[in-house]
């Protein structure tokens, strides 16, 4: 399950509450149906926060073994940290991981107690392209266990790619809470980009509903509720067409149009 939402709306603060980091103001929050703060609920949930540390000497198998002795029945080391494809690196000392392979360390260390339940929050920023591949690739394996992940991300296709449920968020409300498919499908418009033989202007789309246009030379980029419609137009000007793309909105513009609605409904 991935958790969106912009800046401030409440996700690490919903995240902290669950792990009884914080105090809920009101309403009431339940892991395994306890307390948060309940050692029973905690012992079957693993979390890697934004902002970890751990000591810098102590090598990758040996943080491994102290986190999973922290927990009841503990995942076996050398499967925590082949989850976490850090095999070669399990006699190294985490002060000489890279950037990638200390994310990569927390991920170990948050599926070290075989937890039931994992929290993600914002869990591959700073990761460069390859070990943000190779961490989500970690995420997909244990989900595959049947373990529940809830996952935090500002990149969106990320929870595109792994979240079957998503959850949107905006100043602490709920927006939405359906499958990718369910909310990307909210948006009616369709996204329609082409090249042209020769330059178009914005004038030329006065006339016509579109939204988000974008014109990079010859290239253009719209949303429109009738695509049809608005090619047919644009064939009856002669104007020549290549390169045609039709497709529906992604989780990005879903996500945008939703968050707006609510701003607008708290305006008015």
């Amino acid at each position: 399950m991935a958790l969106l939402g912009p800046n401030g709306a409440g996700k690490t603060t919903c995240i902290s509450v669950l792990l009884g980091l914080r105090k809920a103001t009101a309403g009431e929050a339940r892991l395994f149906g306890l307390e948060p703060t309940d050692r029973r609920a905690r012992s079957r949930c693993g979390v890697m926060l934004q902002e970890s540390g751990v000591p810098d000497t102590l090598t990758v198998r040996e943080l491994v073994e102290l986190f999973g002795s922290y927990y009841p029945h503990p995942m076996p080391t050398e499967r925590a940290i082949g989850l976490a494809g850090l095999e070669p690196q399990s006699k190294q000392q985490a002060g000489k991981l890279s950037g990638g392979q200390r994310q990569r360390l927390y991920f170990a260390l948050a599926v070290a107690g075989d937890p039931e339940v994992i929290f993600f929050d914002e869990p591959t920023v700073g990761m460069d392209v390859e070990s943000r591949r190779l961490f989500l690739q970690s995420i997909r394996d244990f989900s595959k266990q049947g373990k529940t992940i809830l996952l935090t991300t500002h990149y969106l296709e990320e929870a595109d790619q792994l979240a079957e449920r998503i959850i949107v968020i905006d100043r602490g409300l709920l927006v939405a809470d359906a499958s990718p498919r369910e909310i990307k499908s909210r948006v009616v418009a369709k996204q329609v980009s082409f090249t042209a033989s020769t330059p178009l202007t914005e004038a030329d789309f006065a006339q016509l509903a579109v939204s988000n246009l974008t014109i990079d030379d010859h290239r253009v980029r719209l949303f429109s509720n009738a695509p049809e419609a608005l090619l047919r137009e644009l064939f009856r000007r002669g104007v020549d067409i290549s390169d045609l793309q039709v497709v529906g909105a992604d989780l990005e513009e879903a996500f945008i149009s939703l968050t707006h609605r609510a701003e607008e409904k708290v305006t008015q």
